[in-house]
């Protein structure tokens, strides 16, 4: 009987001092969708009351801590801890993947070398994060994007704890979208809107449709102009770049047959 391959193994690893706890359920649902989270680590000093808020989402997520100690006042010892066992974890040969949640750019060093090793590295952190560390990633994810949503109408109660600043206006994304269409068009300038979404990856690794309003690829090309759709007779969507960047997307429209 033909069984289904198995998902890539990940192993995650959390800076507690550079990432908020409040990422937790959203960080993991977004892990999963790239693999399967076998390692499950966080570093920091928890024995005092500042880690607190990460200590009480441990165990239902699964998470290993890793108590250091900060003897020494300016020096990170949790870093060093993180990056020794990213180094064993490296040389078991055994994962496909890392992810590093954390928004210092001392990491950089360490993505570099996990990657020189032909091993995908997935970094999790703010929009502050230095562009060093975020390039030095296969892709980046802003955590920003995984914080509890504004409230439903039948929630007036919970507040929407994302920053004010972290969406832009989808026009922003017209750029980037028409310089991934110019690299793969055909004579007719149309490209399947899957290929896009690869291509906009390897142009930025912290490309993401959520950071412009928008849940899909899809829907931020209709949203941001300057693009018209048509979906072809296998159901597949496929996009192009109109004369005018600032025209309206058209409709989706069958495409003829060729």
């Amino acid at each position: 009987m033909a069984t289904e391959p198995r998902a890539p193994r990940l192993a995650v690893l959390i800076d507690a001092d550079n990432a908020s706890s409040r990422i937790a359920p959203r960080l993991f649902e977004e892990i999963a969708k790239i693999g399967e989270a076998s390692v499950r680590r966080i570093y920091g000093d928890f024995s005092g009351t500042r880690l607190k808020s990460w200590a009480d989402v441990l165990s239902p997520h699964a998470i290993k801590a890793h108590q250091s100690f900060a003897y020494t006042s300016g020096k990170n010892a949790s870093d060093i801890a993180l990056v020794i066992d990213a180094m064993d974890l490296l040389h078991t040969g055994r994962f496909d993947g890392f992810c590093l949640v954390s928004s210092d750019s001392d990491f950089t060093g360490l993505a570099s070398r996990i990657r020189e090793q032909g091993i995908d590295v997935y970094g999790f952190g703010e929009q502050k994060t230095p562009e060093s560390f975020r390039q030095a990633c296969h892709r980046f994810i802003y955590t920003e994007n995984l914080l509890p949503e504004a409230p439903a109408s039948d929630e007036p109660e919970r507040p929407d704890t994302r920053p004010a600043s972290v969406k832009k206006p989808p026009s922003a994304a017209v750029p980037l979208i028409r310089t991934a269409i110019s690299q793969l068009d055909d004579e007719a300038g149309w490209v399947a809107l899957g290929r896009v979404g690869h291509r906009l990856a390897a142009l930025a690794s912290d490309f993401d449709p959520r950071s412009y309003g928008q849940s899909k690829l899809s829907d931020l090309v209709e949203k941001a102009g300057g693009f018209e759709s048509r979906r072809t007779e296998a159901g597949h969507i496929q996009i192009r770049a109109t004369q005018n960047a600032k025209a309206k997307p058209a409709q989706a429209k069958q495409a003829k047959p060729a």
